[in-house]
């Protein structure tokens, strides 16, 4: 991995961080301790982001006894850089087992890719799209519900949301009057970070989630966005053919760690 690549991923491990933040955060020796009560791993897991100086192990155990103190197990998310190939081999020594590929995924935004439209609502075919800066109950519980969040991650979801710290486009898309398409655009540094897209169950398959994404694009464009990025699972075989027709490409992967 050359430097420009490995640069490339820092910069997009950066942005993600920030664009979903965590309710408390430690960091120690290069490596970023992030905790949400528990709601999603990426949220609640080690993030090795810049150099070490001491001992692997150690501080493995470290990490354990933090978690445990805030009553999680502890996660590491390693990204496929062969920098963290040692720790990598040293978690799966100690019993961690591998989850959950995630595919990080670029595009390059032009005049020529994105909706001309600036306008808050897009109307199409009796569609209607909606964008707001800010959060609001609506876009809430059309997401919670679309994806069967637990009630009782819906308080720490809300406070993560409310604390991001740039600018945001909350997207939703309507077939007349049924829900159909939700996202999340967060906005830092000319790059667009896309989250929480989901497509309702008997809405998936009709271009719902292309347009509702086109119309996120559009609005990054409008903002000084050059480029967009997505996170998909690589075991999400539809979102990633969506994504590539897109424009997306793969940039890396990242994955878990953790015990049973």
């Amino acid at each position: 991995m050359d430097v420009q690549q490995f640069n490339k991923i820092q910069i997009l491990e950066e942005l993600s961080l920030n664009a979903l933040p965590c309710l408390q955060q430690i960091l120690y020796d290069g490596w970023i301790l992030r905790f949400a009560e528990g709601y999603t791993k990426r949220a609640n897991s080690v993030t090795p982001l810049y150099p070490s100086s001491q001992d692997i192990i150690q501080k493995i155990h470290r990490c354990e006894q933090i978690y445990r103190d805030f009553n999680l197990n502890p996660i590491f998310r390693l990204t496929n850089i062969s920098q963290l190939k040692t720790l990598d081999r040293t978690l799966e020594q100690l019993g961690y087992q591998k989850k959950s590929n995630v595919s990080v995924q670029v595009k390059t935004i032009t005049d020529s890719n994105v909706f001309k439209s600036n306008y808050p609502k897009i109307t199409s075919c009796d569609r209607s799209i909606t964008l707001s800066n800010d959060l609001s109950e609506e876009w809430l519980d059309h997401f919670v519900h679309a994806a069967s969040l637990p009630i009782q991650h819906w308080e720490t979801l809300s406070t993560m949301l409310q604390i991001i710290p740039t600018q945001t486009c909350y997207a939703w898309l309507k077939d007349k009057y049924r829900f159909c398409s939700c996202g999340l655009g967060v906005l830092e540094n000319n790059y667009l970070g896309l989250f929480f897209l989901i497509t309702a169950k008997k809405q998936r398959s009709k271009g719902h989630a292309s347009q509702l994404i086109s119309a996120m694009l559009n609005w990054g464009q409008s903002k000084g966005a050059i480029q967009a990025y997505v996170q998909v699972e690589t075991n999400n075989l539809k979102a990633i053919n969506l994504y590539n027709k897109l424009g997306f490409t793969e940039v890396y992967q990242y994955f878990y760690r953790l015990k049973p």
